[in-house]
């Protein structure tokens, strides 16, 4: 028996070639010059509908990382882990004496959360590129309000849809993917072939690197803001062109670190975000849901992820749902 083949090489990529891919793939204006939601257009209630028949066994695999103080975020950006505390507890209530066991009584509690601190979305609002954001908003779409367009809870009502598991590790046969290795349009065609299912229009892309994995079990380290494997270019480009609505990974940042261009931060959320109008979701946990998938032979699923309806922002926390 033949090993299986790696991943394709990484590509260097100067800063003409991805700005002339970005143009290429830009689709500002496709929906109107107000237009804040770009590629979810292609989630239709037809996509959903089909989405929905995919459901077959009513189990479901939440998933987002616990939103507690041991979550990845370990100093290296300005994002802290949620700071959960108890506004009124069970001891409170035992200091009431005699009064605070009759009758009802409730307890109360609160969470600082930076809104990108584990799973999330990226709203299109959180990346600007030469000044501006998708569809051509510039800088002062975004004030210390929030975001008076293009925020994340635009897409509210075009979080729910098929998602498409791409295990990497498992293609290659390997348990994770090394920090630097970029997903390319080859092996996203391979995965195709191999597993006989097309990635199509309004589709949420799963990307699973096990880098999250890996990270959780050795520790955080440089997890969050250091080298990474994910998407590259040419991979970004394959998605785009096939309308997908979404994609998130299990990486801090989605895209191959470091980048394939060093002279753009991110070229990925460039093309994708700014320019494509393709969400991205970051630092979800797909081990789970790969096993399952891996075992019955079916990557593709309902996938329910709305983000939470704060008014401005420009992410949000979420606990996506894979329901097989």
């Amino acid at each position: 028996m033949t090993a299986p083949e790696d991943l394709a090489p990484r590509r260097d990529w100067t800063t003409d070639e991805v700005h002339a891919l970005a143009l290429e793939l830009r689709t500002w204006g496709d929906w109107g010059p107000d237009d804040e939601i770009g590629a979810a257009h292609w989630t239709t209630p037809e996509t959903v509908r089909h989405a929905a028949t995919l459901v077959r066994r009513g189990v479901a695999f939440p998933l987002a990382l616990p939103l507690d103080r041991t979550g990845p975020q370990t100093g290296r950006t300005a994002r802290v882990n949620p700071q959960h505390v108890m506004l009124r507890h069970g001891g409170d209530l035992l200091a009431d004496g005699e009064a605070g066991l009759r009758g009802m009584r409730s307890t109360d509690d609160a969470v600082y959360l930076p809104l990108q601190a584990g799973t999330q979305w990226d709203a299109f609002c959180h990346i600007f590129y030469d000044g501006q954001t998708y569809n051509g908003r510039g800088p002062e779409t975004v004030t210390s309000a929030g975001a008076s367009v293009n925020s994340i809870t635009r897409m509210a009502d075009r979080s729910a849809g098929r998602g498409v598991l791409v295990d990497l590790p498992r293609l290659v046969g390997r348990e994770h993917l090394e920090p630097g290795e970029a997903v390319q349009d080859s092996d996203l065609e391979r995965w195709s072939a191999q597993h006989g299912v097309e990635i199509g229009a309004g589709d949420t892309v799963l990307l699973r690197t096990g880098h999250l994995a890996r990270r959780r079990a050795e520790g955080w380290g440089d997890y969050v803001a250091g080298p990474a494997p994910g998407l590259g270019l040419s991979g970004a480009a394959w998605l785009a062109r096939r309308r997908v609505s979404a994609v998130a990974a299990d990486t801090w940042g989605m895209e191959v670190l470091p980048s394939e261009c060093p002279d753009i931060s991110h070229p990925v959320h460039v093309v994708l975000m700014v320019n494509a109008g393709v969400r991205i979701g970051e630092i979800w946990d797909l081990d789970d849901l790969a096993a399952d998938c891996a075992e019955d032979g079916v990557p593709e699923f309902l996938l329910v992820a709305p983000p939470l309806p704060i008014t401005g922002a420009v992410g949000s926390p979420l606990n996506p749902l894979a329901i097989k």
